[in-house]
């Protein structure tokens, strides 16, 4: 073990450390045994550069999917081409109306104690996705959003603009992989909404160029019913939100809708501060999710209530053994 896993068995014992630990020794063993881990994106954990541990996660074939908000999808990106004119801003919980107001007329887009540039960020990446969205709509093709920033990537359009290693980017590293990835509700992201206007002011002829959620949850039954065949498939979610909701459900798709067979997930971690509560899917028990047909009552269920800024990236690290 490195450092970190040595520092984290040692001084992790009780609470929410201890199922941190459990949860890691946990991912550890199931992969193991010849499983495949899902990881779920949620919230701002690619502006939170979470692509630092997670990349090498993906470099290591210790992930094999990935579901995740457009946000996050886009966010990793426009870190990689605009990390240099990122404006940190440490006093964010002092801010006034009249600071956010200033922020905002310097195209700076604030998420907590970060705020992301429109210009070098968004319209530069902007400009590469339109020239894809184009080329596939000229060429009568349809591609998922993952698809089209995979082939900016693959083709190297965007290598002039990098500001941080591209090691530390993890959608470089998946699409080295040609990584699985699904994007439920990807409409509901800045690349999202630069498409939709593209359809209205003239720089594409049709809206569906791009294919969506119903098209991905298609993919999904696919990859999962193939995937599962031979293995088992685990489920680590960062948040709460519709990047976990959306790919869970596939087991009682298949179970109950296609009424075929499939292992139930294999494993169950999610890192959340929501706490447990009534009528909220991300503060729900992982105990519910066996009445819906997700889990089993012998799968490995963790449950670790803090940040998942701190926590994720100590869990990734124990896995690799850093």
């Amino acid at each position: 073990m490195g450092p970190i896993s040595k520092f984290i068995k040692h001084n992790y014992r009780h609470f929410n450390a201890a199922t941190l630990v459990d949860a890691a020794e946990g991912y550890k063993k199931f992969l193991a045994g010849g499983n495949k881990m899902m990881v779920t994106l949620a919230g701002a954990m690619s502006t939170a550069e979470l692509g630092l541990s997670l990349a090498e996660m993906i470099r290591k074939d210790k992930v094999h999917a990935i579901t995740c908000t457009g946000a996050n999808l886009e966010e990793d990106l426009f870190n990689l081409v605009a990390h240099d004119h990122y404006v940190r801003v440490p006093h964010y919980r002092q801010l006034s109306a009249e600071d956010e107001v200033k922020l905002h007329d310097q195209g700076l887009n604030r998420v907590t104690d970060t705020c992301i540039p429109e210009d070098e960020a968004m319209r530069r990446l902007e400009k590469g996705m339109l020239s894809k969205w184009q080329a596939a709509e000229k060429a009568g093709k349809r591609y998922f959003p993952h698809e089209f920033m995979y082939q900016l990537l693959n083709e190297g359009a965007l290598e002039k603009y990098y500001q941080i290693d591209p090691k530390d980017s993890w959608m470089v590293a998946a699409a080295e992989k040609n990584l699985p990835i699904f994007v439920p509700g990807w409409e509901d992201s800045t690349l999202g909404n630069m498409f939709v206007s593209q359809t209205m002011k003239g720089g594409l002829k049709s809206i569906d160029t791009t294919k969506g959620g119903l098209h991905y949850m298609r993919a999904l039954i696919d990859w999962y019913t193939e995937n599962s065949r031979k293995s088992q498939i685990g489920f680590f979610q960062i948040g709460g939100g519709i990047a976990g909701d959306f790919p869970i459900c596939v087991v009682p798709l298949i179970h109950q809708d296609l009424e075929k067979q499939v292992k139930l997930w294999g494993y169950f971690c999610q890192i959340s501060d929501s706490t447990t509560s009534y009528g909220s899917y991300s503060g729900a028990v992982p105990n519910e999710k066996i009445t819906w047909g997700k889990l089993g009552k012998d799968t490995p269920r963790f449950v670790i209530e803090s940040d998942a800024t701190i926590v994720a990236p100590l869990i990734f690290a124990h896995v690799m053994d850093w």
